[in-house]
């Protein structure tokens, strides 16, 4: 039994390893001996830029939205919680063609867009949406869980100190939940980082104003073998590290309680 289970685990990390290694084994030596070409420096310039932005807004936003599902019960509760997770599951191109939808020039929103001037697709704006659009769920699924650890008696107990409503959340729930809502932020800012279906149906695909890292690999596997490579061995460090780091935040907080 023992040993079965040994090999078949055995079998699992070579299969899902072995490609991993063979990508960085033909990254890594072409970005020590060549650096980065511009078509590389360039797709990670603006995805760095994008991914950032795009966290911003997702906290700014999502954090509110979090601490609602987790702290109000209210009728159509269980839909917006649904809702707000379907991107997640969505495949990415039919995320896409949905932002298409919405924010296009023949969009539900595109004529009153139009109206102030404002054209969200095939611009940079567009990158950050489509990103955003796939990236939120993930943050406010995180922060989510960290409110709703938070033991309520710690906030009644600074109600009943005198603490205004708005103080009980800067000063007692969100420091009790900061672990959750790094991490939620580090899995968002890292999705955002790899989006790639909504956004070529959305942004398209047009170097130094919409072509990220993942776009940038795709065009390379045509045009610049070299690039792709490079840039497909930074984004597997990055998500290693992403991981990494928001699994020492699970254990330390598992520590913690």
């Amino acid at each position: 039994m023992g040993l079965a289970l040994l090999g078949s685990a055995l079998a699992v990390f070579c299969f899902l390893v072995t490609p991993l290694v063979a990508l960085l084994w033909r990254a890594l030596p072409g970005l020590l001996d060549n650096g980065f070409s511009p078509l590389a420096a360039g797709a990670l310039r603006l995805s760095l830029l994008t991914a950032t932005a795009t966290t911003a807004i997702t906290v700014l936003i999502g954090t509110p939205t979090a601490y609602l599902l987790a702290r109000y019960r209210f009728r159509g509760r269980s839909l917006l919680s649904t809702l707000i997770d379907l991107p997640m599951v969505l495949p990415p191109a039919v995320a896409g063609l949905a932002l298409l939808m919405a924010f296009g020039r023949r969009g539900l929103l595109g004529g009153p867009l139009a109206a102030i001037s404002v054209r969200l697709p095939f611009t940079t704006v567009a990158v950050i949406t489509a990103q955003t659009f796939v990236a939120a769920p993930f943050y406010i699924r995180q922060a989510r869980t960290g409110f709703a650890a938070v033991d309520p008696r710690l906030e009644n107990m600074a109600a009943s100190l005198g603490l205004s409503n708005w103080r009980i959340v800067f000063r007692v729930t969100l420091p009790l939940a900061r672990r959750s809502l790094l991490s939620g932020a580090i899995m968002a800012w890292a999705r955002a980082l790899a989006e790639f279906g909504a956004t070529i149906i959305f942004a398209g695909t047009f170097q130094g104003r919409t072509q990220t890292m993942p776009l940038a690999i795709y065009i390379g596997l045509q045009e610049d073998l070299k690039a792709a490579l490079t840039l497909a061995g930074i984004l597997l460090v990055v998500s290693f590290s992403v991981l990494t780091i928001v699994r020492l935040l699970a254990d330390r907080g598992e520590g913690d309680a």
